[in-house]
């Protein structure tokens, strides 16, 4: 068995932060074998990303599915301004609305782990 990756300190962008330490805290569940990663923080608002990620210089930063995709840019460059090589990964649009947090976990199992790889 290959040694877990990690640790990684990871910061969500989510104007309904009980659902996104919910939902983060499924997706450690599925990848606790193979990663470790903690949910440092969470930003409800375009304007804690910079002072959140000075605080906690993360490793990963999500924005969820409530952002549109300019907002999801804004957000990742101002996650760069401070972290440059921040991974950062913007969840698509309306994907929560329309297929649920079942959805949003499944998606991010999917596509989390070629990130932290990367």
């Amino acid at each position: 068995m290959a040694a877990r990756k990690g640790p990684f300190k990871l910061v969500t962008v989510n104007t309904a932060p009980e659902r996104a330490k919910r939902l983060i805290g499924r997706l450690i569940e599925v990848l606790e074998d193979d990663y470790d990663i903690e949910h440092v923080d969470n930003c409800e608002n375009i304007g804690e990303v910079v002072p959140k990620v000075t605080k906690h210089r993360p490793d990963v930063l999500f924005s969820a599915s409530m952002w549109s995709e300019e907002e999801a840019a804004k957000i990742r460059s101002l996650a760069q301004s401070v972290v440059p090589d921040i991974k950062t990964h913007a969840i698509p649009q309306g994907l929560q609305v329309e297929r649920g947090p079942e959805a949003v976990v499944e998606y991010l199992v999917e596509k989390v782990p070629a990130l932290l790889d990367s």
